[in-house]
């Protein structure tokens, strides 16, 4: 599937009303640091050429030739308005497939009268609150964030985003630095090198975009096929978790996680193949954040001259959470993304250990060398699979 017959090909399935969406988030995300303009500007100047710089050090640390003078996606410095406005288009070329479906599965049980328009609208607009809230929250935890769909929402942004765009929020970047107490080039550099990594992976597998998208698509299309039991496994799982954070915000329990899955607190309203289907996203995704992890331990103070102390006050500070913010994050999928974090950076460690670097980065060569999740979760699998 071409770009253009991607953007093109989505139709609004009129379910959430994704305009409102994008305003809602926009004007709910809380703005964050507001320096003055000349040092605001010159906080993003300084992004801008720590983004730019990076290039040649991730090229040095993975040895993938992709990284070589890439610059094939622009660098973009948002604040947290804006990076609201960018997810939300790429979720709505993501999910409207799916949504389609679901419309499509309702509309011979729907009524084709005025009050079933009015009730639609309604409920669309409801569902953009919904999202465009969901957004706004998010955009106050996110540092930086290489989207290889941003050329697939629209045909200006095919011309403007060929290879994806990577966006660092500008306010989130000055709060963590500040709060942290590190020096602040340092620590833009450091944050630079980790999205920096994402889009070289992209670079030296140009298959993998137009894959995850299929993927994804494929497993939302699914789950949208049978609304009403998914939508009674998805209530079970609500009130179940609901509970969980009513506890937690007791200070009584804390919730068990198998340490062996990648998969979030979704999973348990999936059936067999949902859960299969994603399971093999989610090998993916544990594989991309577990190398750009990789990446970064081989950033050493000669690249990052204060890497050590950043480190050490980034980890102490995602330990001081409190029990109601682990709870939100968990039941948002943020615990579980952080720990595709730790998973996938165990999976290319024993890997590279076992094959060396460039074996490793055989992975980029082809959807057939990509681990599935249980190889993620047992490397020397994947290495005696791909016949090294």
């Amino acid at each position: 599937m071409s770009t253009s017959e991607s953007s093109s090909s989505t139709q609004r399935s009129g379910l959430i009303h994704w305009p409102s969406a994008a305003r809602i988030a926009a004007r709910t995300a809380p703005p964050g640091p507001t320096p003055e303009p000349e040092q605001l500007r010159t906080a993003v100047a300084s992004i801008r050429g720590h983004a730019e710089a990076s290039v040649d050090h991730v090229h040095a640390i993975s040895g993938l030739a992709a990284a070589r003078g890439l610059d094939d996606a622009p660098v973009v410095v948002v604040d947290r308005a804006g990076w609201s406005r960018a997810n939300t288009a790429t979720f709505e070329l993501l999910l409207e497939p799916a949504l389609s479906e679901l419309r499509r599965a309702r509309a011979d049980r729907l009524d084709r009268g005025m009050n079933a328009e009015l009730i639609q609208s309604v409920a669309a607009r409801a569902a953009a609150a919904e999202a465009g809230g969901l957004m706004a929250y998010l955009s106050t935890k996110v540092l930086g964030q290489y989207d290889p769909y941003a050329g697939m929402v629209s045909e200006d942004a095919a011309r403007r985003f060929p290879g994806g765009r990577l966006m660092v929020v500008a306010p989130n970047v000055l709060q963590i630095e500040r709060e942290l107490n590190v020096d602040p080039d340092d620590f833009r550099l450091w944050v630079c090198l980790h999205e920096q990594t994402h889009r070289v992976q992209f670079a030296a597998a140009p298959w993998l975009r137009e894959q995850m998208i299929r993927d994804m698509r494929e497993l939302t299309v699914s789950l949208s096929g049978d609304a009403d039991a998914f939508g009674r496994r998805l209530s079970a799982v609500g009130s179940s978790a609901g509970a969980a954070v009513k506890r937690m915000r007791r200070g009584r329990g804390q919730e068990a996680q198998d340490p062996d899955s990648l998969l979030g607190p979704l999973s348990a309203a999936l059936d067999e193949r949902e859960r299969e289907m994603l399971e093999r996203t989610t090998a993916v995704m544990s594989l991309l954040e577990g190398h750009a992890n990789w990446v970064m331990d081989g950033v050493d103070s000669s690249i990052v001259s204060s890497v050590k102390t950043i480190r050490r006050r980034f980890e102490r500070r995602a330990d001081l959470r409190g029990p109601l913010d682990r709870a939100v994050r968990r039941l948002l999928g943020l615990e579980a993304k952080a720990a595709q974090y730790v998973q996938g950076q165990r999976f290319v460690t024993e890997v590279v250990e076992a094959v060396g670097r460039d074996g490793f980065n055989r992975v980029w060569l082809g959807s057939q060398n990509l681990p599935s999740a249980r190889e993620i979760r047992h490397p020397q699998e994947w290495v005696d699979r791909v016949a090294f």
